[in-house]
Parts: structure tokens; sequence; C-alpha cells
């Protein structure tokens, strides 16, 4: 009898102690903490009372059988909706207010930039030559000539510059000498894209619905109209990252 009610005492004890280990590892609030201590002190006085005798089997087979039946009958029905509500929740979260903070990264072989989604401002650092290590912000006109200079014998990086100096430094004047190629933005770039670079443009994390993916881009374009410091380049470099996830 002592026993038994020693059991019984240590069932909430148990029951909290597992609580908190759930509410720990998964960071759950105190009201979801309060819901897994109550579930786990009913399942295991449930769990007690069977053991020893006083609770039938059947009061806990009988109820997960029925569960389980209309589970089962339900189950076509659930997957003829299951693209509805994967629809409606991509169209939620695409509704929702970009994070601040959010980010796109754009890789060179020069340069490494990073454009702010909320202050639609880049920054960047320069990654090989002269200034290797320094942050774009940190060089002065003359040497923004040096490092155009080194980018010639890479398209992307030159055009990257050019619009890095475009937005950031628009009274800035580019010589016949350093504007490069005038053809296409990073041709040939679509053939080394990849699913993480795609993401890293569009400043989205792996997972991201269609919905999503369109309005990041939708977001990203209007930022980069040429009226507020965009250019062809890195529009080019948007549409690539969103035909990339989307096909």
């Amino acid at each position: 009898m002592i026993i038994r009610l020693l059991l019984l005492l240590l069932l909430p004890l148990i029951a909290y102690w597992l609580a908190q280990q759930l509410t720990q590892r998964f960071a759950f609030s105190q009201g979801q903490r309060r819901w897994l201590f109550i579930s786990f002190a009913a399942l295991l006085v449930v769990a007690v009372l069977i053991v020893l005798g006083r609770l039938p089997l059947q009061f806990i087979l009988a109820p997960l059988g029925l569960v389980a039946t209309a589970l089962f009958r339900l189950l076509p029905a659930m997957l003829r909706f299951l693209p509805m509500l994967r629809m409606l929740k991509g169209r939620a979260s695409a509704a929702q207010p970009r994070s601040k903070g959010q980010e796109s990264t754009l890789r060179t072989r020069f340069l490494a930039m990073v454009l702010d989604h909320e202050a639609a401002r880049m920054h960047g650092e320069v990654l090989e030559g002269r200034f290797v290590g320094r942050e774009l912000s940190s060089l002065a006109h003359e040497d923004f000539q040096t490092l155009l200079d080194e980018c010639r014998g890479d398209e992307d990086s030159l055009q990257l510059l050019q619009a890095f100096l475009a937005r950031e430094h628009p009274e800035w004047r580019f010589s016949s000498q350093a504007e490069g190629p005038s053809g296409s933005a990073g041709g040939g770039q679509d053939d080394t894209m990849t699913r993480d670079h795609a993401l890293d443009i569009l400043g989205l994390e792996e997972g991201a619905e269609r919905a999503e993916i369109v309005a990041a881009h939708r977001d990203l374009m209007r930022k980069l109209h040429p009226d507020r410091g965009g250019n062809d380049y890195l529009a080019q470099k948007v549409n690539a990252a969103k035909d990339f996830l989307l096909e």
C-alpha cells in the first residue's frame, strides 16, 4: 500500500521532469510546458492504473481504435486537400512582411557583396587582389579605379563592382577602359548556379515555398529598379535565381 502511494506521489514529479526536459530542448512556452505536464501526468496515471489492474486495457485501446478508424476513412479527403493547404500556407507566408535584417549575397572571384533588403544598401569585401580582406567602404576614390582594373579579368566581378558604385557612389564616372564588356551580364553564370547560391541571392532559407520565392523576387526587383540604383546585372542575377528555384 505504501509503495503504491509513493508511486502515485512520484508521478507528478516524473511528469514535471519530462515536461521540463522537452521545454529546454525545444524552447516551448510556459503554456506549452503546462499542457505537457498535464498530458504526461494523465498518461502516467492511466499507465499505472492499467498495470495495477484497476483500469481495463480496453479503456485505452477502444478510443485509439476509434481515432485510427476515423483517420483511415478521412485519409483520401485529407490527401486531396493537402495541395490546397500547402498553397494557402505559402500565400500566408508570402503575405507576411519581410523580416528585418534579411540580406542577399553575391559572390564572385574578386568580391563578396551583400544587399540589405530593408535599407536597400550594398556593402562588400574584396576577396582577391591588392585590397584583399578590405571592406569596400574603406577604399578611397582612387582605390576603386585600381580595383576596377583588377576586376577586368572577371566579368562578373567587374559588373558587380560597377553595380555597387552606381548604387553607393552615384557620383562615380567610369572610364572607357574600366567599363568592360557591354554584353549580357554574368555570361555563363546559369551553368554554375546552385540551389544554395540562388537562395543566398534571394535572401531565403532552405525549404522556401514557391510563393515565398516569387514574393522575394518581386520585392528585390522593386529595390533594384534603375531609379533606385539598380542595374541590369543585379536584375539578371535575381531573375536567374528565381528561375533556377522554380524550375
